[in-house]
């Protein structure tokens, strides 16, 4: 995968996700289950040891041994288990308190069976403005060790598999920076493989359409037009125009109205520049006219979104 869908792809990655990472590292000796409830969580889990087997409601039983990861991005209700039925127990209740409280030191369960080492975690969503790309994944997706080797997929969970054990003070900072790279590589990998089956995967291949959405995505605030886009992108205003929408279902200039407010709300998320300095950010001379797109688009005002989004950042 080239380095322009790389990029557009780590954007959408960080403009989805809100908050800070939940994980918690895991070494269980069979019988064992673990359950994770429906919820507005990305989860992923990585197994760095042993085996054991992902049930998502709805779907038959997937064996997953060392180095497999499995994404499940819409927070569908699972379980992990030694074998396939095994009643299963919380994770919460497993770990005696909600893991958005802190990562545990290392969640042990102890039985007279096979041991999995294995890592779970997840990034909440933010619902409110979810990127056509993401839509594109089925419920469960899974990348065995196999598909996964000699790629940055592969070097990734090697990175974390070490990690799992280490003690260093700064281990929350680097496992949130490695699951970051999860994330993107988990998708890169997944589009790799069926680019050519959807219209979006198609449009992150495709040259003309491709270029308009990294220019885009790199400089959100820049006065684009439908004519400065066809020209930057190298291909007549109406062919563009027409290739951009089949491609990904909008038009050039509604996919810049929604990638602006997209940086939009992860800025107000995440940082505390006034409402002025994120409009000019994301291309609007007029703070009104910019609150009123963003109120369009989100159902909410900028100011209240952002109050929002910090109240569920301390009340989880």
């Amino acid at each position: 995968m080239n380095d322009v869908v790389a990029d557009i792809v780590a954007d959408v990655v960080a403009t989805t996700r809100r908050g800070s990472l939940i994980y918690s590292r895991n070494r269980f000796r069979a019988p064992w289950g673990a359950e994770f409830p429906a919820g507005q969580t990305a989860s992923f889990h990585v197994v760095t040891s042993g085996a054991c087997w992902l049930t998502v409601d709805g779907s038959d039983p997937v064996q997953l041994t060392r180095g497999d990861v499995a994404l499940i991005p819409f927070g569908a209700p699972h379980r992990l288990t030694d074998v396939p039925g095994r009643p299963a127990r919380l994770m919460t209740e497993i770990a005696g308190r909600s893991l958005a409280d802190g990562p545990p030191e290392c969640l042990v369960v102890d039985g007279d069976g096979p041991a999995t080492g294995w890592l779970c975690g997840g990034y909440r969503l933010a619902p409110d403005l979810q990127h056509p790309l993401t839509s594109l994944l089925p419920t469960v997706v899974v990348v065995t060790a196999a598909e996964a080797r000699g790629t940055g997929l592969g070097a990734a969970v090697d990175l974390l598999a070490a990690e799992v054990d280490g003690t260093d003070p700064g281990a929350p900072a680097v496992m949130a920076s490695l699951v970051d790279l999860l994330f993107v590589y988990l998708l890169r990998a997944w589009l790799a493989g069926h680019h050519d089956d959807t219209g979006w995967g198609r449009a992150l291949f495709d040259p003309v359409t491709g270029a308009a959405l990294a220019m885009v995505h790199a400089d959100p605030g820049r006065a684009w037009t439908l004519d400065s886009l066809a020209r930057a992108a190298g291909a007549p205003r109406a062919t563009f125009s027409r290739r951009f929408t089949a491609l990904t279902g909008q038009s050039p200039m509604a996919y810049v109205t929604a990638w602006r407010m997209a940086v939009a709300a992860r800025m107000l998320r995440e940082e505390t520049a006034t409402l002025r300095l994120v409009a000019g950010r994301v291309g609007y001379e007029s703070e009104f006219a910019f609150a009123r797109t963003f109120k369009r688009t989100t159902g909410q005002p900028p100011g209240q979104y952002r109050q929002h989004a910090r109240r569920q950042a301390v009340t989880g």
